[in-house]
């Protein structure tokens, strides 16, 4: 550890660490790192963000596990390139804080990743640092309970602000991915339709909603038979539906009510 100018430094992982290819060489490195981070670290640890690091790019996570350590109050002890290391570590390790995951992952992806991590973890909030962004993808990891959602061009800064904001109970994504996130949410929700229904015409789409016969309706809106029968064949000819159960469904799907 060294300090300069009050700040102090934790020193970084060790270059062995990284790319480990036998799993029974993890326990031990944990541990020796483990103790060498309590050696190495002077402030208070309950102060700290704990953060894990799974990335099989080597260059990428060296980058980011010394951006951290290099960071107010962030420490990164353990860095693994596979979801199958990261989860052997929790099963004998205290969890992190926040899990920093690569998607497109060698063995296990980083969507079943997120999975596994918090049926071990639940607390554990997981940000998707990754360069992929189709809707599809995004949309799986939100689901599987990613707290936030990262490209790998972020800027540093970004990165670091995105950790302690997800502590503090945010929800940190680019603009782009929010912005997709946005149209997913459109997709899901589609705007009310417009079919030229008139102030009368959606008054009695809403009483067949409501499963009034057309008796009901005349009676309760004051017109003939006759008036109500003629409505509703219009409302028919506009939605393009033939039947009751038709006008219903489509009223529902598309909100016309």
């Amino acid at each position: 550890m060294s300090s300069q100018g009050g700040r102090t430094r934790v020193r970084r992982i060790p270059r062995t660490w990284y790319g480990i290819d036998r799993r029974s060489d993890i326990l031990s490195l944990m541990k020796d790192q483990e103790r060498q981070n309590k050696m190495d670290v002077t402030e208070n640890p309950d102060e700290r963000i704990s953060i894990w690091i799974v990335e099989d790019n080597r260059h990428f996570r060296e980058t980011m596990v010394n951006l951290i350590n290099g960071s107010e109050r962030l420490v990164c002890r353990y860095a693994f390139d596979s979801c199958e290391d990261a989860l052997q570590g929790l099963r004998v390790e205290e969890p992190p804080q926040v899990i920093l995951l690569d998607i497109g992952l060698k063995g296990m992806n980083g969507i079943e990743g997120i999975r596994k991590f918090k049926a071990i973890t639940p607390s554990t909030h997981i940000i998707m640092l990754t360069i992929l962004e189709d809707n599809g993808t995004v949309f799986d990891a939100i689901c599987e309970g990613a707290s936030g959602y990262l490209l790998k061009d972020t800027s540093p800064e970004r990165v670091i602000d995105a950790v302690r904001e997800v502590v503090s109970g945010g929800a940190p994504m680019n603009g782009q991915i929010a912005r997709k996130v946005i149209e997913m949410f459109k997709e899901f929700n589609p705007p009310k339709g417009n079919y030229g229904l008139t102030g009368r015409e959606k008054e009695i789409l809403a009483h067949l909603v409501d499963g009034l016969t057309k008796k009901q309706i005349s009676d309760k809106l004051c017109i003939s038979f006759q008036t109500v029968n003629t409505h509703i064949k219009n409302i028919y000819e506009k939605l393009h539906v033939n039947t009751r159960g038709g006008v219903v469904a489509k009223a529902f799907r598309e909100r016309l009510i």
